[in-house]
């Protein structure tokens, strides 16, 4: 009996180790890109892009995986020291949410905030140097489903998920909303 119970607790350590490592082998979720994406929360918090104050724009019908109704903007931040464009995306739902619902109550179908921001160059050149970020309405990052926090590099190397989504945008910027950086009123300013 007791040699059960140990052999099933090995099991179950080595199940755990096992998952820990792959979460500390993944290009994404690391401590650095935790820490670096609350730097990057609390920069959006100061420039009312988040939280209580967050500015409010029209909502629009969005696309999977993003939500049913989306509100985009383009912007730009400093990142320890760094100057880099910003995308922010406020993910609502659920179905059948519509703008003036959203715009009565945003908090209530607020699911998600997506981000892109583009870091100093050497960070992931092959990606245009985004970084990536899912955070919940609180400021806390979402997790995939293996239990990795969604910051970072994310999804880089798999078939699905930011990078291997955006990697199908026109042009080479990474972004669906073609050229919006370079021709917004915003990028012009750089």
């Amino acid at each position: 009996m007791k040699k059960n119970i140990l052999l099933g607790l090995t099991i179950v350590s080595l199940l755990l180790s096992s998952a820990s490592i792959q979460a500390q082998n993944a290009p994404f979720g690391t401590e650095e890109d935790v820490n670096y994406s609350k730097t990057l929360w609390a920069v959006m918090i100061e420039s009312n892009l988040a939280g209580d104050n967050a500015i409010r724009t029209i909502p629009y019908e969005g696309v999977d995986p993003h939500g049913k109704m989306l509100e985009t903007f383009f912007t730009n931040a400093t990142i320890d020291g760094h100057k880099g464009s910003l995308v922010i995306k406020r993910n609502f739902g659920p179905e059948g949410v519509e703008a003036n619902d959203i715009l009565a109550d945003p908090d209530k179908y607020l699911g998600a905030i997506t981000v892109m921001f583009q870091r100093e160059k050497g960070y992931d050149e092959e990606n245009q140097n985004w970084f990536w970020a899912k955070y919940l309405p609180n400021g806390s990052l979402d997790k995939n489903a293996k239990g990795v926090q969604l910051a970072g590099r994310v999804a880089k190397g798999a078939e699905q998920g930011c990078i291997a989504c955006h990697t199908n945008a026109p042009g080479e910027d990474f972004l669906f909303t073609a050229d919006a950086l370079s021709t917004s009123p915003i990028s012009m300013m750089k």
